[in-house]
């Protein structure tokens, strides 16, 4: 999300005119007030450190104490134990139910036996998805979904829409991706498009590529085959 004001982005603590706040729902609506109508709180509850609430905003984090009369943007680090509790909390809020995701409108690639699953949003004019595309290729025993999620420019939705109405998807989103290849294209339902289109904006996928992991992880961004493939496997074992 972009950062609410100049002052909130350039200062880690903002003193704020003081309210008359008794829970959680009026910590919301008063966040809701200092931040205006662009922004919606999508949760709120006691931090668990510093007598402070976690206040979730988008893929954002940040704390507040019971009469939002400051708000914290930045992230806070446990010393003993040398671990950075706001990205562990993002990366927790970011995770979905693998088997939430209609898989049907995804280009499938099965590699080997396919029995490990991975999921990615991909922008047909990515650079790093087409990067992404060549370490796959180091992969094996494993069944990629690729959902077409075409955010960069109208061009990615035509070159998407071809993908997926070409006779053989995998091939065509494949040899795209390596070589360039136009896709072979054609007429047919590319409803399934806008569908990965919206899901995606639920998911806050906000780049491509974006990948899910079977427990649900997010990587937001590109990762090498070697990475990747130990991830693949240490979700699966989960």
């Amino acid at each position: 999300m972009k950062r609410p004001t100049l002052a909130l982005a350039t200062a880690c603590i903002l003193a704020l005119p003081t309210l008359v706040v008794a829970g959680e729902a009026d910590i919301k609506k008063g966040v809701e007030a200092f931040l205006g109508s662009t922004y919606k709180v999508e949760s709120v509850r006691k931090a668990g450190f510093l007598n402070l609430y976690e206040v979730v905003v988008g893929s954002d984090v940040l704390y507040t104490d019971e009469k939002v009369s400051y708000v914290l943007l930045g992230n806070v680090i446990d010393t003993k134990n040398h671990k950075d509790l706001t990205e562990d909390r993002k990366n927790k809020l970011a995770q979905i139910k693998f088997s939430d995701l209609p898989l049907d409108l995804a280009v499938k690639v099965v590699k080997g036996n396919g029995k490990r699953v991975l999921a990615t949003f991909e922008d047909p004019n990515c650079t790093y998805c087409k990067k992404l595309a060549k370490e796959i290729q180091g992969l094996n025993d494993v069944t990629i979904y690729t959902f077409l999620y075409p955010i960069l420019s109208a061009d990615s939705t035509d070159k998407s829409k071809a993908i997926w109405c070409s006779p053989d998807r995998a091939k065509a989103w494949t040899e795209y991706m390596l070589q360039g290849t136009p896709p072979a294209g054609g007429k047919c339902d590319t409803t399934a498009i806008d569908k990965v289109t919206e899901l995606g904006r639920r998911l806050n996928v906000r780049g491509t590529p974006a990948l899910f992991l079977a427990d649900g992880t997010r990587i937001p961004g590109f990762m090498p085959s070697a990475q990747l493939d130990e991830a693949i496997n240490k979700a699966g074992a989960k």
